[in-house]
């Protein structure tokens, strides 16, 4: 069984001391060494070779997403799991994009601190279903901004609606199956897809779909 090398990165002695406690006693796992600000995770780093880190957010010298971003750049084979008091959406984001694979907060359960170094070790994320609610609507917010820009780029934008019923085409429904998908009539149907090849200047479904595919729009 590989042994799981973890560097603790926080500004509180107690609370490394704390998380030093837990770790230790996992067979699996072995806390290499500690940090207390972000500067000095990147010097620990180069003398313990852990690979993974819990990294605070706030924390003098150099904070944990800067930390985690040049932890990241210097040392791509040490994974980051951000440990925080705070749920701010600032914080996840940056921490995110920064490069980290994880992100909890300090009231986490013990068992869900454990198993995020588990799965972080081995390259794969790991988030709070919290933090994970919050990730998901950050999602699809940009993804319903990017479509409304995308359909913008239209002399004449498709309507939600049509937008709806050109993601069926594209999915090779009919009409009769795009009708009963959405409780509509197979006539109103007809006349949305006649409004999306025209909008599309298709001269068909197929058309439509390949034009629909080429603005990235669906």
């Amino acid at each position: 069984m590989k042994t799981i090398r973890v560097l603790i990165a926080d500004d509180q002695t107690l609370f490394r001391q704390g998380l030093r406690v837990l770790l230790s006693v996992q067979q699996d796992i072995e806390v290499v060494g500690e940090a207390q600000d972000g500067a000095q995770v990147l010097r620990k780093i180069a003398e313990c070779a852990p690979n993974v880190v819990l990294m605070d957010i706030e924390m003098p010298v150099l904070d944990g997403v800067a930390a985690t971003r040049r932890v990241r750049q210097e040392f791509p084979e040490c994974q980051v799991i951000i440990l925080t008091t705070f749920d701010h959406d600032e914080y996840v984001f940056e921490g995110l994009r920064a490069g980290a694979l994880g992100y909890l907060l300090k009231d986490a359960p013990a068992e869900s601190l454990i198993e995020a170094v588990r799965i972080a070790a081995k390259g794969e994320s790991f988030l709070q279903p919290s933090i994970a609610s919050k990730v998901i609507s950050e999602f699809n917010r940009l993804s319903q901004v990017a479509s409304y820009r995308q359909t913008s780029l239209l002399p004449n934008p498709l309507t939600p609606r049509e937008m709806e019923i050109l993601r069926l085409i594209v999915q090779d429904m009919s009409n009769q199956e795009i009708a009963a998908r959405l409780f509509i009539t197979e006539g109103t149907v007809k006349n949305h897809v006649t409004a999306i090849l025209t909008k599309l200047d298709a001269r068909d479904r197929f058309q439509a779909a390949q034009r629909a595919h080429e603005a990235g729009i669906v």
